[in-house]
């Protein structure tokens, strides 16, 4: 296993901020700084004449603000400026570390509570479990407070200490102290964790025929050698391994080199990626030989939050037919960003700037631009999966459940080698065709197609336009709702009393329910059924009323 395993952060390229602001300083051409002439001028007259004196928080809030209008103006979602304030958060999701006690968190019931603790972290040693609700921490009650405030409490330092009182199924705990540590998030996991090792993730989804499952959550730093040890600890370089199911869906991306390094694992030759811009020289990556996997069977899941390094390392695979792609089109963030510290914007801002786009082997663009009618990575003819919002929110409950570390074994009904189990328990519809597929190239040689047949992208690319109608008319009722309620307002204020309608009691639970719908001469319409709770909010905007 000698692949490379860089580093090197392609998405943050920092080198020679240092002599770029000094350039800035030293070399300032007659006309090229116009520019800012008028901004120079508004800025004067409010220092001059603005009725309100302006304390510097004011004035740091002018600049972040023209900043922030310099950059809304490229209309580039992806060009942010990061104000020294909120770097460390930057960081944070851009590395997938920081410092704390190591714990998935969320409120509850005005409480904050331990959704998970993470591995090898000082509150998984300590003992914290899933379900604790943390009540105290420094002293000071969580209720009422939010999760980012209770974050912030126990995030510090690392080498200081932090102290904290735990309830436990209504029985609180003596209260504990626990170091705070760099923690880094894992970004490999596999199917479900190791009941004997709950820090440990099993990638064996299918012993009886070597299918193993690996899922990548971000591209984060040393994420290709995690990969790597998955690979290996799954039996990949000795033969063990017959099949592979690598899951990168809602997975936003993040460092190149890791894509590049990770695609070279499935590749002896090939191009991989290519980038071209502006603001540097193109780059191209290949693929080299050695280190390379033997050549089983790949089946790559996405969707439309795969994106960036996720596309990458896809597209890679796909276009040098090394993989099947199964589940929908990706999102199509296909741009390069390089992070660049502000020597004047005060300590940690920085600015994210959009240089490059990607290309794929085949020379695709994967950029989706606002008039882009093929953009990211599509899925292989036949293996087009798409899904409900209501079936993606179900899917991540579920998964979220596989999550948490808990003590003790496996449930006895679990059978993650049956689609039909995956799709019942899981309510994963793309893994099950994944599996199902993968399960008959290798007991018949043949890929099975489990998906639909888009041709040349149109189904794919309804798919999007209506998903777009969707959010056009779920605002429109929105517009609809809030005129109503202005209307209601205004009787209220000219003496008119007024009450929104109320078509059921609060606590009325209607998942799972159905509405009937008949016309003006009691002839039944259609019949639906009711997958939330939001109904009575929507029908309060509607042509309705209550009889």
């Amino acid at each position: 296993m000698s692949k490379r395993f860089v580093t090197g952060v392609a998405l943050t390229g920092v080198s020679g901020a240092a002599f770029l602001g000094a350039a800035l300083a030293l070399n300032r051409p007659g006309d090229g700084y116009a520019f800012f002439d008028p901004i120079i001028e508004v800025k004067a007259i409010i220092d001059r004449g603005y009725v309100g004196e302006l304390s510097e928080e004011d004035q740091r809030r002018m600049q972040d603000g023209a900043i922030a209008g310099m950059i809304e103006a490229l209309g580039d979602p992806f060009t942010v400026y990061v104000p020294g304030d909120v770097s460390a958060d930057f960081q944070k999701d851009l590395t997938g570390e920081y410092v704390g006690i190591g714990a998935s968190v969320n409120v509850r019931d005005g409480w904050l509570t331990i959704v998970s603790p993470l591995e090898d972290s000082p509150a998984y040693r300590a003992g914290i479990m899933a379900e604790d609700r943390v009540v105290e921490i420094e002293g000071e009650s969580t209720q009422g407070l939010s999760a980012d405030a209770c974050v912030d409490r126990l995030m510090g330092v690392a080498g200081t200490s932090v102290t904290f009182v735990i309830e436990r199924a209504g029985v609180r705990l003596p209260p504990f102290t626990l170091v705070r540590e760099h923690i880094k998030t894992r970004s490999v996991k596999g199917f479900h964790r190791n009941p004997a090792d709950p820090e440990q993730w099993e990638f064996m989804i299918d012993p009886a025929r070597g299918i193993a499952y690996i899922r990548l959550t971000q591209f984060t730093p040393q994420c290709a050698l995690e990969v790597a040890e998955a690979l290996q600890a799954a039996g990949a370089w000795s033969g063990g391994v017959k099949g592979l199911v690598l899951d990168l869906r809602n997975n936003p991306g993040g460092l190149l080199d890791d894509a590049v390094s990770i695609a070279d694992l499935f590749l002896a030759s090939g191009r991989i990626v290519s980038t071209e811009g502006r603001g540097g020289p193109s780059r191209i990556e290949d693929a080299v030989a050695p280190g390379t996997l033997p050549d089983f069977p790949v089946a790559v899941l996405l969707n439309g939050s795969s994106a960036s390094a996720s596309e990458v390392l896809a597209g890679a695979l796909a276009d040098n037919h090394r993989a099947t792609i199964i589940g929908s089109r990706s999102f199509g963030k296909g741009s390069v960003q390089s992070v660049i510290p502000l020597v004047r914007g005060g300590e940690g801002a920085q600015l994210k700037v959009t240089e490059q786009y990607y290309y794929l082997p085949s020379g695709r663009l994967l950029h989706r631009k606002p008039d882009s009618v093929v953009w990211g990575v599509d899925p292989t003819p036949g293996f087009h999966i798409p899904t409900t919002p209501q079936q993606e929110l179900a899917m991540f409950l579920a998964r979220r459940d596989q999550e948490v570390i808990r003590a003790g074994a496996a449930p006895d009904d679990e059978n993650w080698s049956d689609p039909e189990w995956i799709v019942t328990k899981l309510q994963d519809q793309q893994l099950a065709g994944a599996i199902r597929a993968m399960q008959a190239r290798l007991d018949t040689g043949e890929w099975l197609k489990t998906g639909d047949d888009p041709e040349a992208g149109s189904a794919i690319a309804f798919g999007e336009i209506r998903d777009l109608e969707r959010t056009q008319e779920a605002h429109a009722r929105e517009i609809e709702r809030i005129q109503k309620r202005i209307d209601a307002l205004s009787s209220a204020a000219a003496g008119v009393e007024t009450a929104p309608p109320d078509f059921w009691a609060d606590d009325t639970d209607l998942t799972g329910g159905t509405l009937d719908v008949f016309d003006k001469d009691g002839k039944k319409i259609t019949s639906l059924r009711i997958t939330g709770n939001s109904l009575e909010r929507w029908l309060m905007s509607a042509d309705v009323e209550k009889q």
